[in-house]
């Protein structure tokens, strides 16, 4: 099908942006399903500007696959973007780390869709339709660029809603295995570091790759501090810290069975379950509990959710935020470290860094931010919109 858009449309593809939006639309030869490849031509002269996914689903109507120079879309498109993707990751594959982001979305030129290694065992995790009357090519090309024992399929909240109907109309379910087999849970190497995770029915895809160097840089600070480490899911952070030579860890998550690996990735690195104290309860409610207690920690560090996905949450993330730093600073020893992170893409770092040294100093606190970080190199920033990570690195001032 091709497509006419907006003189604004037309020149945010120009410049790069890897979506159109419904109503940018100005004509289209007919009606699309999804998963159509929407060729999109220049008003003017009717040269080609881009093809993409077309989604009648979703108010991101067409979703760029290739841009500015006319390709043919099939499996050797496909294996020529995983074997550049694969490039950009060299670095860190040549380090030894085993677990990483292959293929970040629309960065790395497969828009609402990820793909991630952990050791011999990948996962596709989806974000729309579009992609399913492409599935088969799609893992052709992975089978012919790529090497990896296991492929596990993923998919978004959205896609496993009765809504969309997925599983009926297409016989996909969340944590299928589409080849091979992952077991119970895959291993991988990260910083010379052993994890294990749950692909099929762990957050996201399993783990979260996003934070890598963070965590290495808790590794550094870590030596001699007693560290707390809330949302801490399955220990990234905390066998860290361990590593680091932390005195000791003390992890706290709502999920027990988060807890519970934790602990198993603590054991597979050697270190001793004495140094790690779980604390199953809300965060928020935990750190009430840890400030009534009076415990105090060298490096606290707080790694939530993303608060903000809409822009109708802006408000509760930004209360969530404050009371987080409320509650974390009176648990900082004298020579305490705070590391505070964000996933809401919808605060950028600027708003962050202000969001808690305020927060803090409403709560009698004044906050020196010494470091602060975005994304690794396993997750490029091609365009706005893919830009979420932040974390600040923060001493109580004098």
């Amino acid at each position: 099908m091709s497509l006419r858009i907006k003189p604004a449309a037309e020149r945010a593809l120009r410049q790069g942006h890897p979506w159109v939006f419904e109503e940018s639309i100005l004509k289209q030869s007919h009606l699309g399903g999804t998963g159509d490849l929407a060729v999109i031509y220049d008003r003017d002269k009717n040269n080609f500007l881009a093809v993409g996914l077309y989604d009648p689903l979703s108010p991101i109507r067409v979703k760029v696959l290739q841009a500015r120079q006319p390709r043919k879309i099939n499996r050797q498109f496909f294996i020529d973007r995983l074997e550049a993707a694969q490039e950009k990751r060299n670095p860190l594959i040549s380090q030894g780390t085993t677990g990483y982001r292959l293929a970040y979305g629309e960065s790395d030129g497969f828009p609402a869709l990820v793909l991630d290694r952990y050791g011999e065992t990948l996962v596709l995790k989806l974000y729309t339709t579009a992609w399913i009357a492409h599935l088969r090519e799609l893992v052709a090309a992975m089978q012919e660029a790529l090497e990896f024992d296991a492929l596990v399929l993923r998919l978004s909240r959205a896609l496993q809603s009765d809504r969309l109907n997925v599983a009926s109309l297409y016989g996909l379910r969340d944590g299928q295995q589409l080849i091979g087999n992952a077991g119970e849970s895959a291993q991988f190497v990260e910083s010379g570091l052993l994890f294990a995770t749950d692909v099929r029915r762990g957050h996201k895809t399993g783990f979260f790759f996003d934070q890598r160097e963070n965590r290495q840089r808790v590794r550094e600070l870590a030596a001699g501090r007693r560290v707390l480490d809330v949302f801490s899911y399955t220990g990234g952070f905390a066998v860290y810290a361990l590593a680091g030579g932390a005195r000791s860890v003390l992890a706290l998550d709502v999920s027990q069975p988060a807890l519970d690996a934790l602990r198993r990735n603590v054991a597979s690195n050697g270190y001793e379950q004495t140094r790690v104290e779980t604390l199953r309860a809300d965060a928020f409610a935990g750190l009430r509990a840890l400030g009534e207690a009076r415990r105090k920690f060298g490096l606290v560090v707080v790694d939530p959710p993303a608060f903000a996905n809409r822009r109708a949450n802006m408000g509760d993330a930004v209360l969530a935020y404050r009371r987080l730093v409320e509650l974390a600073l009176p648990l900082l020893a004298e020579d305490g470290i705070l590391v505070m992170s964000s996933c809401s893409s919808r605060i950028g770092l600027d708003p962050f860094k202000e969001l808690i040294t305020r927060s803090a100093a409403v709560a009698g606190h004044e906050l020196e931010i010494f470091a602060s970080s975005t994304h690794g190199l396993d997750h490029p920033i091609g365009f706005p919109e893919a830009a979420y990570l932040k974390a600040l690195f923060c001493r109580l001032g004098s």
